[in-house]
């Protein structure tokens, strides 16, 4: 098969037995996703089936699962937790408009493809792919291999990453840990469990990469809005909220160029339960107790990170007003309500006016996704250190009602509104028991007009998560935010931006 001209990465890896294979598929499997083609070349017998089984049971997350050798079917589907793959098979194949007929030309999108025998159709290979020629190396033992990996074209950096993985790997002491596949987030980072005989740890994976193309004055929409686009912040945050008595996972191993962790395993214990879940009031009241220790606390602005430092960005209006601006360029249109330029207008002058209280409030750390699904219950430990919390990189300095605001109208699951009010009430006596001062008035309705800057950006998030990123599970959290939007719109101070979203923003579909 004729390799592509344009730039390509390669390293080898020696495969002493299945279970490297299976290591080095996992890792792969960190890396790639929906749209990669991978392809696998070799004679006969020489691992190349043995390599994609590896590969699609570790993204099931089942050891058992049956996966056959396509060597009949052409084509087999596996629809998997994270996304489909087709695993195919083209030694059979004498003509490459065979591929047509079998469903891979062209090739299908949203979809990771396993190709072995890529030669028997070399023009229908894309450009960009990874190559991963598997020969016998006797020598070694009766089942060992060399794995060839070479990544070609834009594939090129996810196998030079593969690399730098693997040496990161290597140099923690976990090269030979089995791995076991961590469900992800929205975000591009991407985990895995790493198990030896003395204890499971955390591999986090957080690439360099921006979200989005710079549209909003020349900045990506990660860094208007100050999203973290690389691993440091997390790692400066970790130590500042560890600092601050906060339970925020251990590092233990870190390369921060290229964006790769072993840290601390807090286990899967959650703060909610049943199905659909729910709170669970008293780790609930907790996770409420953490935010008024925080926030009772003086926190820096800058926090140290190796020899250098990192300074906490500030969640400012222009931050805030892009991001209520995905209401009306990701929702609306959805809806089929796009705005009238007047309408517009009016709605970023009503917001420039509501978020002048927020912006003059005393600032503290907001961790920006406090929220079920980034809480970890630790049974063994005491107090506000219970709360392990595992989502903080895109923490900036702003309103202390924010992340309130995130636990008590937690985005993804029902939050009854007499427990949100009780839980808000236990957060105002803390906060009055520890401050005289604290306003409890003046909090509230900091609290609905933050809650009504985040519920409008969700609206907008979660459409764009459906229409550019192909994810459509996070609409079905479009009600709840609607439910949440319409109490904070409740507050006499919002009394305007209630009528306008009457007049301008329908429901979402149910």
């Amino acid at each position: 098969m004729t390799a592509p001209k344009n730039t390509s990465t390669t390293f080898s890896v020696a495969l002493v037995n299945e279970t490297a294979t299976a290591e080095l598929m996992a890792d792969l499997a960190l890396l790639v996703g929906p749209g990669d083609v991978i392809t696998l070349t070799g004679d006969l017998g020489a691992g190349k089936t043995a390599a994609a089984r590896a590969m699609i049971r570790y993204l099931a997350g089942d050891e058992t699962l049956e996966v056959p050798s396509p060597t009949f079917t052409l084509v087999q589907g596996y629809e998997l937790p994270p996304f489909p793959v087709q695993h195919a098979d083209l030694y059979r194949v004498e003509d490459e408009s065979e591929l047509e007929e079998i469903g891979l030309s062209p090739l299908p999108e949203a979809t990771l493809i396993l190709i072995e025998w890529p030669e028997r159709a070399p023009s229908a290979m894309p450009e960009d792919r990874i190559d991963i020629a598997l020969t016998h190396r006797p020598a070694l033992g009766s089942t060992a291999r060399a794995a060839e990996i070479t990544g070609y074209g834009k594939r090129a950096a996810q196998v030079a990453r593969l690399k730098a993985l693997r040496e990161f790997l290597d140099a923690s002491g976990y090269i030979d840990a089995a791995r076991r596949r961590m469900d992800g987030d929205a975000s591009s980072r991407s985990y895995a469990r790493l198990v030896r005989d003395d204890g499971v740890v955390i591999l986090m994976n957080f690439p360099q990469r921006p979200d989005g193309a710079a549209m909003y004055n020349g900045k990506s929409y990660s860094a208007a809005v100050h999203l973290a686009e690389n691993v440091k912040p997390f790692v400066a945050i970790d130590q500042g909220l560890r600092a601050a008595g906060l339970s925020a996972p251990a590092i233990y191993h870190s390369d921060l160029d290229h964006g790769f962790l072993i840290t601390e395993d807090f286990g899967s214990e959650g703060v909610i339960e049943g199905d659909p879940p729910r709170p669970i009031v008293e780790r609930y009241e907790a996770a409420t107790d953490v935010l008024a220790v925080l926030h009772g606390k003086t926190l820096p602005d800058t926090l140290p990170l190796g020899d250098q430092s990192y300074a906490i960005p500030v969640f400012d209006a222009e931050a805030l007003l892009i991001e209520i601006g995905l209401m009306p360029e990701w929702y609306l249109p959805d809806r089929n309500a796009p705005l009238s330029e007047a309408a517009r207008a009016d709605f970023f002058a009503m917001w420039r006016e509501l978020l002048r209280k927020p912006l003059a409030a005393p600032r503290t750390w907001i961790i920006r996704d406090y929220h079920s699904p980034n809480l970890i219950w630790l049974a063994d430990r005491a107090g506000i250190a219970r709360v392990g919390v595992i989502d903080f990189q895109d923490t900036v300095l702003g309103p202390q009602s924010y992340d309130v605001v995130s636990l008590l109208q937690d985005a993804r699951i029902d939050v009854p509104e007499s427990l949100e009010l009780t839980l808000l009430s236990r957060y105002i006596k803390t906060r009055r028991a520890e401050d005289a001062t604290f306003d409890p008035a003046g909090f509230a309705e900091l609290y609905a007009i933050m809650s009504a800057q985040r519920n409008t950006r969700l609206l907008g998030t979660f459409a764009r998560l459906n229409r550019r990123d192909g994810k459509p599970h996070y609409l079905r959290h479009q009600p709840r935010i609607w439910t949440y939007l319409q109490r904070s719109l409740a507050h006499p101070a919002l009394g305007h931006l209630h009528d306008w979203y009457l007049a301008h923003v329908p429901p979402p579909q149910s």
